[in-house]
């Protein structure tokens, strides 16, 4: 059974990264609009779907958001965009990032 990992913004600007296990995202979307359950995105509405991605299991989808609930906004956002050069240069060590890098050899 497919499995959706997703990412909402919220109308406070906030990332909310969920997943939905064994239903449509389209039905689980529709959950977070009309604040079905309690909890961040109920009194965060409306809410907007920014990313999504489609899993195999239900255990890859959990674990793919248990991994980005970790990233700061900044990786997310990259995520988001598609931009993996972003993405990868935000996955460095914070020490790693300021440093340059090597020169391409020839």
């Amino acid at each position: 059974m497919a499995a959706f990992a997703y990412i909402l913004r919220c109308a406070d600007g906030s990332y909310y990264v969920g997943s939905a296990r064994g239903e449509t995202l389209d039905k689980r979307l529709g959950e977070h609009h009309a604040g079905t359950f309690q909890g961040y995105t109920s009194k965060r509405r409306p809410v907007v779907l920014v990313y999504a991605e489609e899993f195999e299991r239900v255990t890859e989808a959990i674990a793919f958001e248990r991994q980005v609930k970790g990233w700061s906004r900044a990786k997310k956002e990259a995520l988001i965009a598609s931009d993996w050069d972003a993405l990868k240069y935000l996955s460095k060590r914070p020490a790693a990032q300021h440093l340059p890098d090597p020169p391409a050899s020839s």
